[in-house]
């Protein structure tokens, strides 16, 4: 074959206008940023948000503007397309003004967003005034932009919600104004700003005070499994309308706790003030008839209610503040938490017993009521029991399993803002929950037969290991199914477990702990070579979860503390005899506990292994003292046994 040189000249040719045209997709912005973010999927350029607060009359008004302004950095652009802007009764949403660019022969062409659609935000809601504007950005590419402006009124003075510094991607520009009239006090609350350096600036002018945040060139945040909430990350500032002034009048909005309580109950004042359904009161009759303690009745009446109050979220206006009469939630027997608030104090009052209302925010809000004395501190509502002691019990009916003497686990360690009259209130911390009390005890004998184990176990599971339990069993309708879950939940050895039989006792107790006992094979566990064989009687190694990444970057968060303790007793096989035992270990720190021993006796070895994990949370620092603990603790993980022909 005769091939032709292709000639120098043109080949210049070809090669440089091709790498015109690949200079010509990419602006200098999109080269500026990939080469500063190169991690980055995209990057904030422009984001501002003017809030405008001015006093008319006795009335607030509050008007917010924002505008962000976006550049996408790789092929992943078109996944950024869907937008949604959520709105309520609370915050309306005004004009919206959405644009896609692309980079074109060098320059952006605008390609204006016109097709907005508006929907109820049911997704996990019976009903709820919640509304979205949704739309999409056409055409967005690598090397796109998108540029989105719109305003809303916020209709209360007290919901004023945080404004943001930082993301999950880099920003470049942010921008924050507050233009307030002289007769409104703000205060400001700052969270996670320390390393940042923000450039703030207070102007005063004839009727108004400007206020001014700006910061440049924030660095992408990163998130990663079991973070906190980002509020607990993110750098952000809470504004607070703490008072105005009015006609020479004073007027405090939230310079106080005693302010947020004042129009808390405000709200719920005149609930349950109709004649009690008949059927109601007959049903707590029945329910506390034969029992013979004020515990005892309260219990009869929460259990009831987590039984058979459906919880389902829905809201409207101040609905979403205000609980619904106990006769309503009774008949229809479905409530959100406010309702469930609602017909336990209904339900405790007609038992002659005193319940209180209680606001609480759940894990997912940082901030203390003193910090924050604003709706934006919390989410959610139970009813506090306190006993003749002085106990305090944290009753939430939409939790299912929840014992008495526990909270739900997303309100372990929050602060209570408790209902005590018109102008009385108590503030009370939520505890944690001890680890012992969320324990999963296991007891297991095991048989040699060859290199395979033949076992019988017992587990005993308490506390929020066993809610999750149950509340995974609800799922599965079937013996096989259950079987599957427990095969995979109680899993020992290796992948090679195999649940033969088990029974249950205690299914769906509130108050006894659930036990499962079970017969199960391992093969080919075991290694014999010649006249001996190597076994690990460590079977479960789940402490090694709780090791985290080196280079973790955030707070790690869990649902609760835990304890565990592991028996395995071998019988030792006929015709062998111990050549080798592992030593005991014995570490611990604050955070956690754990002892690994071995004791021979009577033909049988034991292994315990119990640890204790002490935190809901670990900041980093507390991750690496908890880590380094694991690493010594995986190390006795490998140890065997040698069993040696006698």
């Amino acid at each position: 074959m005769n091939l032709k040189p292709i000639k120098i000249p043109l080949l210049i040719c070809f090669l440089a206008l091709f790498s015109l045209n690949i200079f010509s997709q990419e602006s200098k912005e999109f080269n500026l940023y990939k080469k500063l973010y190169p991690k980055a999927n995209s990057v904030t350029l422009n984001k501002s948000t003017t809030i405008t607060i001015k006093l008319d009359a006795q009335n607030v008004n509050i008007t917010q503007e924002f505008l962000e302004e976006d550049l996408y950095l790789d092929e992943g652009a078109n996944h950024n397309s869907k937008k949604a802007l959520n709105f309520s009764s609370f915050f309306e949403l005004e004009k919206v003004e959405a644009s896609s660019f692309t980079y074109i022969d060098g320059k952006y062409k605008e390609i204006e967003v016109t097709d907005f659609k508006e929907k109820d935000e049911l997704d996990r809601s019976f009903y709820d005034d919640s509304k979205s504007l949704n739309f999409i950005f056409p055409n967005l590419k690598k090397g796109s932009k998108s540029v989105l402006k719109y305003s809303e009124n916020v209709k209360n003075p007290r919901f004023l919600t945080p404004f943001y510094f930082g993301d999950f991607a880099p920003i470049i520009n942010n921008k924050v104004i507050i233009i307030a009239d002289k007769n409104i006090n703000l205060s400001f609350k700052e969270f996670n700003t320390d390393t940042l350096n923000i450039a703030f600036n207070k102007v005063e002018k004839r009727n108004t005070t400007i206020y001014t945040w700006e910061v440049k060139n924030i660095d992408e945040y990163e998130y990663e499994p079991n973070t906190p909430t980002y509020k607990k990350i993110l750098p952000h500032i809470v504004p607070i309308i703490t008072s105005y002034k009015s006609n020479n009048i004073n007027t405090n909005l939230a310079n106080e706790v005693s302010d947020l309580y004042a129009w808390y109950y405000s709200l719920v004042k005149d609930i349950n003030k109709e004649a009690v359904d008949e059927n109601l009161v007959k049903l707590v009759e029945d329910l506390t008839a034969n029992k013979q303690t004020d515990l005892e009745k309260v219990k009869a009446i929460y259990y009831w209610a987590q039984k058979n109050i459906k919880y389902i979220a829905f809201e409207y206006a101040l609905g979403g503040f205000i609980p619904r009469q106990a006769n309503e939630v009774f008949q229809k027997k479905y409530g959100d938490c406010k309702d469930n608030s609602s017909i336990l104090y209904k339900m405790l009052d007609i038992a002659n017993l005193k319940g209180n209302l209680t606001w609480i925010g759940t894990r997912s809000i940082p901030y203390d009521y003193n910090e924050v004395p604003t709706p934006v501190v919390d989410n959610h509502m139970i009813l506090s029991y306190t006993d003749k002691n002085d106990n305090t019990y944290f009753l939430d009916a939409t939790g299912r399993y929840v014992s008495i003497d526990y909270p739900t686990s997303f309100i372990q360690g929050k602060e209570a803002l408790i209902a005590n009259g018109a102008s009385n209130f108590i503030i009370k911390r939520v505890p944690i929950v001890p680890a012992i009390k969320n324990a999963v005890t296991d007891t297991t004998t095991i048989n040699l037969i060859g290199e395979d184990l033949i076992g019988k176990s017992t587990v005993e599971i308490s506390g929020y290991n066993k809610m999750d339990c149950f509340h995974s069993l609800e799922n599965e309708t079937t013996e096989e199914k259950i079987k599957a879950f427990y095969n995979s939940k109680l899993q020992k050895g290796n992948n090679k477990f195999l649940i033969k039989s088990f029974t249950e006792t205690n299914k769906y107790d509130y108050e006894k702990n659930l036990i499962i006992d079970y017969d199960f094979t391992i093969n080919g566990y075991a290694k014999k070579l010649g006249d001996e064989i190597y076994l690990n009687l460590n079977l479960i190694k789940n402490l090694s979860s709780y090791k985290t990444k080196e280079d973790r970057k955030n707070d790690i968060e869990y649902d609760h503390t835990n304890h565990f303790s592991y028996t395995t007793t071998l019988n030792i096989p006929e015709g062998y005899v111990i050549d080798y035992i592992p030593e005991n270990i014995n570490f611990s720190n604050d955070y956690l506990s754990s002892t690994i021993n071995y004791t021979l006796s009577n033909n049988a070895i034991t292994y315990t292994h119990t640890y204790t994990l002490n935190f809901i949370s670990l900041n980093l620092n507390e991750q690496k003292e908890v880590n380094i603990l694991i690493k010594k603790i995986e190390k006795a993980f490998k140890e065997v046994i040698v069993l040696k022909k006698s």
